[in-house]
């Protein structure tokens, strides 16, 4: 597989020095697990962006602005992270940043940007990146108290009240863990076992033999780590039958392929990119998703992912508004803020000063796994 990103290595896609007089360069940099635990999230991410930059810049850059992108590798560390932001705001003055991948990360970065008064466009789920509202972060992943609802929704049309709760021992995994303690209640949903296993397990039976004594009518499984195909594994092959649950963290088809038969009929919420043919010729977001699907399949030879989309909403995000008011910080920060009807990848943005997600329940789809492929659930 290719992967035009290197680790610790910075990717300028931009043309050489730009003559005296011509417009100035637009340096973009991205904070992005590319290599480690987290490859999955930032490999496609890293990709997305690289396709991008040499789309626009083949097409006179963004507003008459060539596009340099600075690519950093965290490897999923935000200590890492911590120090690459400070370089790309101190040494390599970049006007906006797009990640980082997860929520740790971002959590540990949101601040730096924030005192820096520099863009930061998350690429991650947690809902705590945007609440309480920083002035220059904003995130293009759906909110994870969204994606709880729905499921819980769900859950209680199927008379689930009674459920198993799993999740990793990371930002995302602790950030999913209460929101689900929080809205669980709402839906008459009792958590009747309540576990949290290491990002790096390789085998979870012991933690999945809990559920024989727990009386649960279904499992919540929330992690974005190869480790959740690992416990979907380990439950199915205790003979358990019972509902499997997942988060929008599931949403690359690799863990489905991971987990095997036993991923079969796991039900998770997810943006529509992956369910883009399923959709109807009226719906706004199919030409936009198939478009990027499309150019990123042939590109790279790989299934595309929400991942990914997360990458290509921040970038054209960020582009809509240089475009609109050129490139003054203050300007494209307020017009990032009042972006109304962004058609995307993750759903239609609609921000605004009290919301710099601009996501709502409607940015998601119910799916369920069938015959090893993500299709939508039947209702």
């Amino acid at each position: 597989m290719r992967l035009a990103v290197l680790a610790l290595v910075a990717v300028a896609l931009a043309a050489p020095a730009t003559p005296a007089g011509a417009a100035e360069e637009l340096k973009i940099g991205a904070l992005l697990s590319v290599t480690g635990p987290a490859a999955f999230l930032g490999a496609p991410e890293a990709r997305t962006l690289e396709m991008l930059t040499e789309q626009v810049n083949a097409r006179g850059g963004i507003a008459g602005h060539k596009v340099k992108l600075i690519v950093k590798d965290t490897g999923a560390s935000p200590e890492k992270a911590v120090s690459f932001a400070r370089q790309l705001i101190d040494e390599e003055k970049v006007f906006a940043i797009i990640g980082p991948s997860t929520s740790g990360e971002t959590m540990a970065v949101k601040g730096i940007a924030e005192e820096a008064k520099t863009l930061l466009i998350s690429l991650a789920a947690a809902e705590v990146i945007v609440n309480p509202v920083a002035s220059h972060v904003f995130k293009t992943a759906q909110k994870d108290s969204h994606a709880a609802a729905l499921i819980f929704q769900d859950m209680k049309k199927r008379g689930i009240t009674r459920i198993a709760v799993f999740s990793s021992n990371t930002g995302f995994g602790k950030a999913g863990k209460e929101q689900i303690a929080k809205l669980a209640p709402e839906y008459g949903i009792q958590i009747v076992l309540d576990e949290v296993y290491d990002k790096a397990a390789t085998d979870l039976s012991a933690e999945a033999t809990k559920l024989k004594g727990a009386n649960a009518q279904a499992v919540l499984n929330w992690s974005i780590e190869p480790a959740q195909s690992i416990l979907v594994k380990n439950i199915r092959q205790l003979g358990l039958t019972i509902p499997i649950y997942q988060s929008h963290g599931f949403g690359n088809l690799a863990y489905a392929k991971a987990a095997g038969s036993a991923a079969e009929g796991v039900i998770f919420p997810l943006g529509r990119l992956a369910v883009a043919d399923a959709l109807p010729a009226g719906n706004p977001q199919k030409p936009v998703l198939v478009a990027y699907r499309d150019a990123y399949q042939k590109r790279y030879g790989e299934e595309v992912s929400g991942f990914g989309g997360y990458a290509w909403d921040a970038f054209q995000l960020l582009a809509a508004a240089v475009e609109k008011v050129g490139l003054d910080r203050a300007k494209v920060r307020a017009a990032l803020e009042n972006t109304q009807g962004f058609v995307g990848q993750s759903g239609v943005f609609r921000f605004s000063a009290a919301d710099h997600n601009g996501l709502g329940l409607d940015s998601f789809e119910m799916l369920t796994v069938k015959d090893g492929k993500f299709v939508p659930l039947a209702k």
